[in-house]
């Protein structure tokens, strides 16, 4: 199911870092989560083109390793990287058969990576890879569509993007269509918003402990720019969640 849409949007995924919902919302939300990577070795797992991966390489992160199953947003990320040299690696690949690596990592974050499992089973096999690339209380920092997001709040088109659910249910919770409204063309993806009580399962059996939901915020520079008036519907309605654990 996710190989092929990202591999159909390549480099336009990058737009995605501009709509008001990611640049004031997930991205200062999440890197403030993961605090400082100073001198830290970081898994970007589900990296697509590297955004994250190129960022905590900027905030002084040691070694960086950004791995997707996206042969296209590897091969974006690789040329992001060519083009400004930071000293990222990246290499295709699957979390859920995700080969032994050569280090074990401090940290290891997945930003839209666990609810593409396709069963429980699969998630499942994907935190125990990741527990296993991380040094013993090493931490893994994951962010996801929020599980039990009301679809019948206010709309989300004010901060760029559409969430809908499909109808379907997969094993571990509901299908939903997110929709990036970018300007040029808007690009929709498949995915699916896993119940909460599965994370917390999954991450457990793999040997995560300290299972933390960390809430999503509004940076100041997002109040700045829009007012706080503005993001009451997104604050009140979030559709995207976040947790932390320890291996």
């Amino acid at each position: 199911m996710s190989v092929q849409q990202y591999d159909e949007i390549g480099e336009a995924f990058e737009g995605f870092k501009s709509l008001p919902l990611t640049r004031y919302g997930e991205v200062p939300s999440f890197l403030g989560m993961v605090g400082d990577v100073s001198g830290k070795s970081i898994l970007d797992l589900a990296c697509g083109t590297g955004f994250y991966s190129r960022e905590f390489k900027r905030r002084g992160a040691a070694d960086v390793l950004g791995v997707d199953i996206s042969v296209e947003m590897v091969a974006a990320a690789r040329e992001s990287e060519q083009r400004d040299p930071l000293g990222v690696r990246y290499e295709v690949g699957d979390v859920a058969e995700l080969r032994p690596l050569d280090r074990r990592f401090d940290i290891a974050v997945g930003v839209q990576c666990l609810n593409y499992a396709e069963d429980i089973a699969d998630m499942e096999r994907m935190c125990r890879n990741i527990h296993r690339s991380l040094v013993p209380g090493g931490e893994f920092f994951v962010l996801a569509q929020k599980p039990d997001y009301g679809f019948d709040c206010p709309s989300l088109d004010t901060y760029g993007f559409r969430c809908e659910p499909t109808g379907e249910e997969a094993d571990t919770g509901p299908r939903v269509r997110v929709t990036a409204l970018l300007a040029l063309q808007p690009i929709s993806i498949v995915t699916t918003a896993p119940r909460r009580e599965v994370y917390e399962k999954c991450l457990r059996a793999a040997g995560f402990s300290a299972v933390e939901w960390v809430p999503l915020q509004v940076s100041e520079a997002g109040v700045r720019e829009f007012g706080a008036d503005f993001w009451a519907d997104l604050l009140a309605h979030p559709p995207l969640e976040m947790l932390r654990c320890r291996a």
